[in-house]
């Protein structure tokens, strides 16, 4: 027999599942299950954006696109930056099209981080960002926030974390799991702060439209001074629920996006073609489509904060993403035992908070991404598993 453990990188070895893809996973495998686990969409792509994809491959448009993606793709993402959020960008060579955000993700990490820099993480946040440091050689430094605090980065709490060996900050906001949103004056405070450090930034602004009340999202790099230490990492499967899709995209500075580009064109070569006929379509006529789904998850995201409050199960009230994260702590069961419970007794699933860091321990995450329908039977069942002192067995 072959002895694979000696053949596999180790810093594979050494990192954990997904917890998100756990229950997602038992979810899949039981009858009558209401999931609001997983983070996507419950619209279809917006039919306008499908017959573009559709045209496309009627046209017989399978080929190879550029490395960088269409350039009438990537002008209209200028153009969309521009006029959404006050940043603009040369769609020749400050923007990437890229597999998804997570690709982007990952090709900035491993573009910027080398053996032991240190790579800030504000947790609780998205699971991608921690293996996909230590995979490049980095070192995650993890700054736990705080509820207390809406669950933002403070300027005190970045302070404190640097070192001489810093070299990357990851900002995940909108947040998932939290539904933390950093506003101007939060941001302008963190760029007071690396203003006196050489440090870049990789923001994650993928939940950007998805921002409720009268302030819309403000792009780290609209910040004065920031965008040339940032890559602003975006794309289409929020916003347009286009998940399927697979398209991202990086905005940042030319010398960072050019040596991004080297990895994207040996691992991945160039992004889906009818993919991105239809994301140009989407960024050119889609702003209504924005709209009416803000709407939706506005809706269910006041209610199931209201919902779950009255329980008991505290939340801290999300101002973006499609996510709700109560604390469980009334429950006395440790976030995975919960959730385990609540899905084999009453076949809700949702995500235990320590999957998005150890600081998530007492949390859960809740998804609105779901119908109005699917979460008010999620709280008549969830409201039932309190009321029996949260019985129930995993086996």
């Amino acid at each position: 027999m072959i002895d694979y453990s000696g053949m596999i990188n180790n810093r594979l070895l050494g990192i954990k599942p997904s917890g998100i893809r756990k229950f997602f996973d038992i979810a899949n495998e039981m009858d009558h299950v209401i999931s609001l686990s997983i983070g996507e969409p419950d619209f279809t792509t917006p039919w306008h954006v499908r017959q573009e994809g559709i045209e496309a491959l009627r046209r017989g448009h399978t080929w190879y696109a550029p490395n960088r993606g269409f350039i009438e793709l990537r002008k209209q993402i200028t153009n969309y930056y521009a006029r959404r959020f006050n940043v603009e960008y040369n769609p020749d060579n400050e923007i990437l099209v890229s597999v998804g955000g997570s690709e982007a993700i990952d090709l900035c990490i491993r573009t910027l981080v080398q053996e032991g820099d240190e790579v800030l993480i504000p947790q609780p946040a998205f699971v991608c960002y921690e293996p996909m440091t230590v995979m490049a050689g980095g070192t995650p430094v993890i700054i736990e926030t705080k509820a207390e605090n809406g669950f933002r980065l403070t300027a005190a709490e970045l302070e404190a974390s640097i070192t001489p060996r810093t070299k990357l900050l990851i900002l995940p906001f909108p947040n998932n799991p939290t539904g933390a949103v950093m506003r101007r004056e939060h941001l302008e405070e963190i760029a007071r702060v690396l203003e006196k450090h050489d440090i870049l930034v990789l923001s994650d602004e993928i939940y950007g439209e998805l921002t409720y009340g009268k302030e819309r999202h403000v792009s780290f790099a609209d910040i004065k001074g920031m965008k040339e230490r940032t890559v602003v990492v975006s794309g289409f499967s929020k916003a347009y629920a286009m998940t399927g899709w697979r398209l991202g995209y990086a905005l940042g500075p030319e010398p960072v996006i050019s040596q991004m580009l080297k990895l994207h064109q040996y691992a991945i070569m160039c992004a889906p073609t009818p993919a991105q006929y239809a994301a140009i379509e989407a960024l050119k006529h889609g702003d209504s489509d924005i709209e009416h789904m803000r709407e939706e998850y506005d809706i269910r995201r006041r209610f199931l904060v209201e919902e779950l409050c009255r329980m008991g199960l505290t939340c801290f009230e999300p101002e973006g993403a499609f996510y709700v994260f109560p604390s469980i702590k009334i429950s006395g069961l440790k976030s995975e035992d919960f959730c385990e419970r609540l899905i084999y007794s009453q076949k809700v699933a949702i995500v235990p908070g320590n999957a998005f860091g150890d600081c998530g321990e007492g949390f859960a995450r809740v998804s609105y991404s779901y119908s109005l329908k699917h979460i008010q039977e999620a709280m008549v069942r969830i409201e039932r598993f309190l009321d029996s002192g949260c019985s129930g067995s995993a086996d």
